[in-house]
């Protein structure tokens, strides 16, 4: 890649639009489901520790930071909220996104493990920080007090979910105590936050470290397609 190759990714990145509000128009590719506009996952995204400027903490490139670029100007979308539950602070889209009133950033993590990131938390605009060994009901209650205060807060017209599941007990890097069946009840969480306001979702499934998070992350998915959030593959006509 040439050095003027990554100077056009960044400019792209870090494009600024104008911050009026647009409609969101749907059109005859818009997928529903029971009424609702269709959510979807992505099992290979969530490098939040990139930025535009640089990876960092085994993330190559800005996906999420890219996925809301392409939501501004193709889809004509205008406000877009993150929710970040992976159990690291995702100082790359807090970088890229500092000062845009566009885009609303959630962030739920431990703040006592990697990125220590103290700059880019001043562009967190709702920060939940957990500490080491954080259980399931504690870690539970304080998502629900969050996603109602992010409500009140915000209304987005996309919510990109970035999805770790390095909360689980026994992850080597994430260091809470979050029982596998929990982390299920969390993305479906999420994922009626976001129907009950009528807001397409994309679910990244970001961080994990255990051969036991593919377990947690399939169970976790054939439990939002049988509570009618998303559609799987075979279902499609």
């Amino acid at each position: 890649m040439s050095d003027s190759d990554l100077t056009t990714g960044r400019e792209f990145v870090n494009r600024k639009l104008p911050r009026k509000d647009l409609d969101f128009k749907r059109d005859s590719r818009t997928s529903e489901v029971g009424g609702s506009i269709l959510s979807a996952v992505n099992v290979g995204g969530g490098f939040h520790h990139c930025s535009a400027e640089e990876g960092d903490g085994f993330c190559v490139y800005a996906d999420i930071t890219l996925c809301i670029q392409f939501a501004f100007v193709p889809l004509n979308i205008s406000r877009v909220m993150i929710i970040d539950l992976d159990a690291h602070q995702g100082n790359g889209h807090e970088k890229d996104f500092a000062n845009d009133g566009r885009v609303y950033i959630l962030d739920m993590y431990n703040a006592g493990i990697y990125p220590f990131d103290h700059a880019a938390k001043r562009h967190i605009d709702q920060k939940v920080e957990l500490v080491s060994g954080t259980k399931t009901d504690d870690y539970l209650d304080q998502l629900d007090n969050a996603l109602k205060v992010a409500q009140s807060r915000f209304q987005p017209q996309l919510i990109v979910y970035n999805a770790g599941t390095d909360i689980l007990d026994g992850d080597p890097l994430g260091n809470l105590n979050i029982s596998p069946e929990r982390v299920v009840i969390r993305d479906e969480k999420v994922f009626r936050f976001a129907k009950d306001q009528n807001i397409p979702l994309l679910m990244l499934t970001s961080g994990g470290y255990m051969k036991s998070s593919a377990r947690v992350i399939a169970d976790s998915i054939i439990n939002i397609s049988q509570k009618n959030f998303i559609q799987l593959g075979n279902q499609l006509g």
